[in-house]
């Protein structure tokens, strides 16, 4: 027989175990419930809106969808979202050159570098531009008009100048952002020639190679994010809270923050007004007495800050200043009590102590942020969602990604979810639409109808890329519309030829039925059209002809893409020769190879006809660890044998 006095206890221990597991449950299904659930990758479709750019770097959405897009080279373009066309608004005179101390004119990363619209654009239609002014030596900030589809010339107005050097490359920065006071943010970047870790030159007459004089000079614009408030007669005020109040001896009042290498793309999260940006870091592989390897930077700044360059990186990790009269490394720097020596700079000699960084990730992989991956780097920055920031957006995204940072990086091709704890810490991240992979995302940012866009560079530095283009990433909580591929076994040859086209790849997630409707267009020539997935189709008369497909499933929903073809001209057969070994790497060992192009109409290297200044090499490198897939993803590849490709 049970004492049921002695099973009390007992009976009551498990009442209050059942208790609390009923409570943790009900907890997590509260939890559960109030957490937004994320969203299938398949609800998200990637749309071409403009494409056959030539080296686009910024752009911005209109209210209508129509978007405008910066080109390096100066020009300035609008796709007009009732027409779906782009064209041509402006071309900016602007220098993309430098010449070295050699004398050698070489390609530059600066151009037509930054572009943003006014707050009030709907009302008095200016637009901000940032560019290499065409012959002198600085960067110019200029405010201008759009009227009637045209840049009003008369209009112009000199907002703010940066000093700068053509001696060496690189770094511009050019992006920029508005908060809710209407301040203006811009980044400028360090505009210091790459030599050893960090830029450290104090010899005389190489101030171009000195950081010191820039990013870590208190009186000087580069390597510093600027704030100003631009005035409706074009010149701008100083705005509270800045890094040195307006006054304040060898400074520069317009410095929001400074130390930074190549700050690129800005955002302002407009409920914390924190500010998030991409820095590209150095080059370093590995480790050395000349400094830390190489990481790149997402950042954040909740206030107005130091963040260290040229003498830190990463988290603190120090750079010493280099004595390159005696080719040896100096002390390292005190990130608290940091002090510039320099007889380059012109600003403040005590500075302020660095400013914490948000993530950072070399070129192997990263034991503290592993989902970044390995390989090329280039931290590009984005926007931080929140729908409150669209007013009736058709298509907004999912509350699965409000208050985190949609941030991409360029070389790696990837796009991150990264949230953030409730005191704006790092808390994680993911991968946002893996199965999409933008080549060289160079700008990112959310339209007024709430969708996201990613402006494509494409495949080639310095020139035009076949793959360059504005997508914009909708949003589908309903049906869906279906994804579109597109190819011809023959983009172009000697009319008259045929051409197979092909729709493989296109597929709608909701497994409706599709109807395909191929469009063929050339100037001067009448359309034709085809009803068929893959229809073969005849050129007769040469020109450059679009063959669009758009695609439509049984509930309406419809999506297009499209493909060129040049009729009247046979492609170039291009090959490429290694001599001696192909299969293995060997450091310091030089590559010898030879380069062959025979084209039907226009002759061949070997008859002279072509000369070798028409033809182009570029070279990838994919370090260990790096996906080849994702390199050679939209590139040409001349021989499936060998582990190279040619843009």
């Amino acid at each position: 027989m049970i004492d049921p006095s002695a099973a009390y206890p007992r009976l009551l221990q498990i009442s209050k175990t059942s208790l609390k597991i009923f409570t943790l449950a009900f907890l997590a299904s509260f939890t559960t419930q109030d957490s937004p659930p994320k969203p299938d990758e398949s609800r998200f479709t990637p749309v071409v809106i403009a494409d056959n750019l030539d080296e686009p770097m910024v752009f911005e959405v209109l209210k209508d969808g129509s978007a405008y897009i910066i080109e390096r080279k100066g020009a300035l373009k609008k796709y007009n979202a009732a027409t779906k066309s782009t064209d041509l608004i402006a071309t900016i005179p602007v220098n993309t050159k430098y010449t070295s101390a050699e004398g050698v004119v070489r390609e530059a990363e600066e151009g037509l570098m930054g572009f943003t619209m006014d707050p009030n654009y709907e009302k008095n239609h200016w637009i901000y531009l940032y560019y290499a002014h065409p012959t002198e030596k600085k960067h110019i900030l200029t405010r201008w008009e759009i009227k009637d589809e045209q840049l009003v010339e008369s209009s112009k107005k000199l907002v703010l100048e940066v000093e700068t050097q053509r001696e060496v490359c690189c770094h511009t920065g050019g992006g920029m952002t508005w908060d809710k006071a209407g301040n203006l943010f811009l980044t400028v970047g360090n505009n210091t020639g790459n030599q050893k870790a960090a830029q450290t030159d104090e010899r005389e007459g190489r101030s171009s190679w000195d950081d010191q004089g820039h990013a870590g000079n208190t009186n000087d614009l580069r390597g510093k994010i600027l704030r100003i408030h631009p005035e409706a007669d074009g010149t701008y005020t100083i705005p509270e809270g800045n890094l040195y109040p307006k006054g304040t001896a060898k400074t520069r009042p317009e410095i929001y923050s400074m130390g930074h290498r190549n700050p690129w793309r800005i955002s302002v999260d407009s409920k914390t007004n924190y500010v998030y940006w991409g820095e590209v870091g150095p080059d370093a592989n590995e480790d050395s007495e000349i400094g830390p390897r190489g990481y790149d930077e997402m950042n954040q700044a909740r206030k107005p800050g130091n963040f260290g360059w040229p003498w830190f990186v990463a988290d603190n990790q120090a750079f010493p200043v280099y004595d390159y009269a005696a080719n040896k490394p100096l002390e390292k720097k005190d990130p608290l009590h940091l002090v510039n020596n320099s007889p380059n700079n012109t600003g403040l000699k005590d500075l302020p102590a660095t400013a914490p960084n948000f993530i950072y990730y070399p070129y192997g992989v990263s034991e503290k942020f592993p989902l970044v991956g390995s390989g090329s780097r280039s931290a590009t920055g984005g926007p931080v969602y929140h729908k409150s920031d669209f007013v009736n957006p058709k298509r907004p995204w999912p509350a699965y990604y409000e208050n985190k940072w949609i941030a991409a990086d360029f070389s790696r091709g990837w796009i991150m979810a990264i949230s953030m704890k409730e005191n704006g810490d790092y808390d994680s991240m993911e991968r946002v639409l893996p199965s999409y992979h933008p080549v060289q995302p160079i700008d990112i940012k959310f339209g007024p109808d709430g969708d996201l866009y990613i402006l494509e560079y494409g495949s080639n530095w310095f020139r035009k890329s076949d793959n360059s283009r504005l997508i914009r990433i909708e949003y589908n909580g309903g049906n869906r519309k279906p994804i579109v591929q597109v190819s011809t076994d023959k983009k172009g040859g000697t009319v008259p030829f045929k051409a197979n086209l092909s729709s493989e790849g296109t597929k709608d997630f909701d497994g409706d039925a599709l109807k395909y409707s191929w469009k063929i267009t050339s100037v001067g020539a009448a359309p034709r059209t085809f009803a068929t997935a893959n229809p073969t189709v005849s050129f007769d008369k040469s020109g450059v002809y679009t063959a669009n497909l758009t695609v439509t499933d049984s509930k309406g929903a419809s999506n297009s893409q499209s493909i060129k073809i040049v009729a009247g001209n046979e492609p170039p057969q291009v090959s490429i020769n290694l001599a001696g070994n192909k299969t293995f790497f060997f450091a310091d060992k030089p590559i010898a190879y030879a380069v062959n192009v025979n084209d039907k109409e226009d002759g061949s290297l070997t008859d002279g006809k072509i000369k070798p200044s028409q033809v182009a090499v570029s070279i990838d490198y994919t370090s260990e660890g790096f996906d080849y897939a994702e390199v050679t993803q939209s590139q040409r590849s001349v021989d499936a044998s060998t582990q190279f490709a040619v843009a």
